[in-house]
């Protein structure tokens, strides 16, 4: 795969970025008429303003920019979003200020960034019985901290 169709459902959208040759994520950006505030401990809609053709047999992973989540306390609502490859709709980030100060988010700002990954799409059938491993059931920090 070395390309994405995407279509920009706005003229002024900003088609997603990398922010570096090797980076797996690519930005998205803010596609905003005004500022939009997002008080602490609240959520605020952010739209692209565009769309894409995700390949068939792959998703695209929506996570935090790790400078606007650990600066200012924006990451996505639903910590990751996933788009599904049959969605043709306007991707939006829902971004929560996890902060205790009011945040800006203003047309262009980069606020989260896409990794298109293969899925795998298994039946799941009932078993009686799971083969055994060393782990076993050893749940939560099971394995150290």
């Amino acid at each position: 795969m070395s390309y994405i169709r995407v279509k920009k459902l706005r003229p002024n959208a900003v088609l997603p970025t990398y922010g570096s040759g090797e980076a797996a994520g690519a930005d998205l950006y803010a596609c905003l008429e005004e500022v939009v505030v997002v008080e602490p401990g609240r959520t605020a809609w952010i739209p692209t303003g565009i769309a894409m053709e995700i390949p068939k047999g792959c998703a695209g992973l929506v996570y935090a920019r790790s400078g606007l989540a650990c600066k200012r306390g924006l990451a996505p609502a639903n910590k990751v979003g996933v788009i599904d490859s049959d969605y043709r709709g306007e991707i939006t980030v829902v971004l929560h200020n996890h902060g205790p100060e009011a945040q800006t988010v203003s047309y262009g700002e980069r606020i989260a960034q896409m990794v298109i990954t293969p899925v795998l799409t298994p039946d799941y059938v009932e078993a009686e019985d799971l083969t055994d491993t060393d782990r076993g059931q050893g749940g939560f920090g099971s394995t150290g901290c």
